[in-house]
This record gives structure tokens, C-alpha cells and sequence, in this order.
């Protein structure tokens, strides 16, 4: 259901765009996110949008990294400016229609974000 890319190594200071693609009946209502694990962490809300537009992020990343969607090719993007070595961690595309049932929650495959100092 959902298929993310993107990712790779990068400097600290640098930018990666993580790319999330979904099918049309999930992008529609779900609301779209982007969570990370780094190793020996838990997982954790990274940012996440709504399907009227609204976004929101975690504090470590506010002003760092934008959530943002194409309604036309159902796909969500993290754009990742200004990367610090903490960022590092596999970050995991999610659709959650926010009912409380995990039989609406949607998770991408991994991909990995390394970046170094």
C-alpha cells in the first residue's frame, strides 16, 4: 500500500528528499507521516500531514524539514534540510486513518538515512 524511496548517506548540514507513494484510496482520507527508529531507540513521529493540508512536526525537526504532498500522483514527501548526524535512523513512510484500530495503519518499507558529521 505504500512504497517509500529515497534516503541515502549525506553530511551534516546537507538535504535528502524521502519520497512515500500511495495508493489513491489510502491518500485520500489517511493521514500521511513520516516516522524514524534510530538503532537501540524507539520509533518515533517525525511529521505528518493531514489530507486538507495541515502539518505538523516533531520539535527536533521544525524548521529542518517539510512534509508535503502531490494530490495528483498520491505521493508524500520529506524534504530533510540541514542534517544533523542525529537524523540518522531508518525512517518508515505511515497512513493512519486515527481510529484506534491498527487495521488502519498502513507502514512503507524502511529507508535508511545516514548522515555524518
Amino acid at each position: 500500500q505504500l512504497q517509500a524511496s529515497g534516503g541515502g548517506a549525506a553530511q551534516a548540514g546537507g538535504s535528502l528528499r524521502l519520497s512515500c507513494a500511495a495508493s489513491r484510496s489510502i491518500f485520500s482520507i489517511y493521514i500521511m507521516g513520516w516516522y524514524r527508529q534510530a538503532p537501540g531507540k524507539q520509533r518515533e513521529p517525525v511529521a505528518a500531514i493531514t489530507p486538507g493540508g495541515t502539518t505538523n512536526y516533531a520539535d527536533s525537526v521544525k524548521g529542518r524539514f517539510t512534509i508535503s504532498e502531490d494530490n495528483a500522483g498520491n505521493m508524500v514527501y520529506l524534504q530533510m534540510n540541514g542534517l544533523k548526524p542525529e537524523d540518522t535512523a531508518v525512517y518508515y513512510c505511515n497512513a493512519d486513518l486515527r481510529v484506534g484500530d491498527p487495521r488502519f495503519v498502513y507502514w512503507g518499507q524502511g529507508t535508511q538515512v545516514t548522515v555524518s558529521s
